[in-house]
């Protein structure tokens, strides 16, 4: 199916890598808005979710928190600070092994794994 490359999907695009600081879709829309006043949020979060679904962008879902967006769609882990609430990249690297040891050990069929750590990062200690 072809898809259609709309001045507001690439709004949003252009803005999620533009802030670079794995936004919510509310802080992207209150971004993009400031532009483009007619956009609703509606749009916004329909087109987060299309490019997160179509690999342009890295959906990171964060337990008890809002879902954040990540520019960097390469495979890798994440940290929220649980004083702040900031989300960031986790500097260790990549375990592909773990799907092979979850797979092995239950039976599954791992295609893949999203980790968040939590802690108090640096900033907040």
């Amino acid at each position: 199916m072809q898809t259609r490359n709309t001045v507001q999907r690439n709004a949003v695009l252009h803005t999620v890598q533009a802030m670079k600081n794995h936004p919510t879709a509310e802080e992207i829309y209150l971004e993009i808005s400031r532009i483009h006043p007619n956009i609703s949020r509606g749009t916004v979060y329909r087109n987060l979710n299309f490019l997160a679904e179509q690999g342009v962008i890295q959906k990171v879902l964060i337990p008890d928190a809002a879902d954040r967006f990540d520019f960097n769609i390469s495979e890798h882990y994440h940290f929220k600070c649980s004083e702040c609430g900031r989300v960031f990249d986790a500097d260790i690297p990549y375990q592909r092994n773990i799907n092979e040891k979850v797979a092995d050990k239950h039976g599954f069929s791992v295609t893949g794994h999203m980790i968040v750590f939590s802690g108090i990062c640096n900033s907040c200690k």
